[in-house]
């Protein structure tokens, strides 16, 4: 496929979390790998929220001339499930545009029931890398409207066979993000595109999470 294709990313982190880069350079960086809407999506709780989404919306509000949608968004991290949607609430009155929540990864320590408390919230755009994460819980994404992830993330990518599987079974719809913390980690349509066919996508499929999906998830944020 061409590598002139839109992509599209909206799992990302900077150095206000564990990534490397200031939020501006993040975005300069997905614009030339060909990305055009990407989410900075920084770990954030309690401690963090109303610190780092108004940081991250600052650069995001900056960008000028490059031909790219900035969202300014979090991934609430590691929070117990029975203080997730007290969590949910704090990032969007923080600003988050677009909400991730961390979910079961085969490589964390994350509380079980994390991905089941993530979906039940319709507040939630995406549930990340959620590991073995069973088909009760897919179907209630789908009704939820919360977009399940296929990661590009070494680790957490372990799963992604059994994510696809399951979301497709249901008909859940699925994104494929790459949880980035530096520049060798930013995608471009092509590489993420592998990464969609490598967990078992149709070839139209994979098509189909890239852009209609993407897109869609876009104009639910206002974009």
């Amino acid at each position: 496929m061409s590598e002139d294709k839109p992509r599209y990313d909206f799992h990302m982190h900077t150095f206000y979390s564990d990534g490397e880069l200031i939020p501006i350079e993040l975005i300069r960086r997905a614009f030339v790998h060909g990305n055009r809407a990407i989410a900075i999506t920084d770990h954030v709780s309690f401690s963090n929220v109303d610190e780092i989404i108004p940081a991250i919306a600052r650069d995001c509000e900056q960008v000028d001339g490059w031909d790219i949608t900035s969202i300014p968004g979090a991934e609430i991290t590691h929070v117990p499930p029975s203080k997730m949607d007290s969590a949910v609430s704090k990032a969007r009155k923080a600003g988050a545009k677009i909400i991730v929540v961390h979910g079961e990864s085969p490589v964390e320590p994350v509380t079980p029931g994390t991905n089941r408390k993530a979906v039940e919230n319709p507040e939630v755009d995406i549930l990340a890398h959620p590991g073995f994460i069973t088909a009760d819980e897919a179907e209630i994404a789908k009704d939820n409207g919360v977009f399940i992830e296929i990661t590009c993330r070494q680790g957490h990518s372990l799963t992604n066979g059994h994510v696809r599987a399951i979301a497709s079974s249901v008909g859940a719809k699925m994104l494929v993000n790459t949880d980035a913390h530096d520049c060798e980690d930013i995608s471009t349509y092509s590489s993420a595109r592998k990464v969609a066919l490598g967990s078992g996508m149709s070839e139209s499929e994979a098509d189909d999470v890239l852009v209609k999906n993407a897109r869609e998830l876009l104009k639910r944020a206002g974009y």
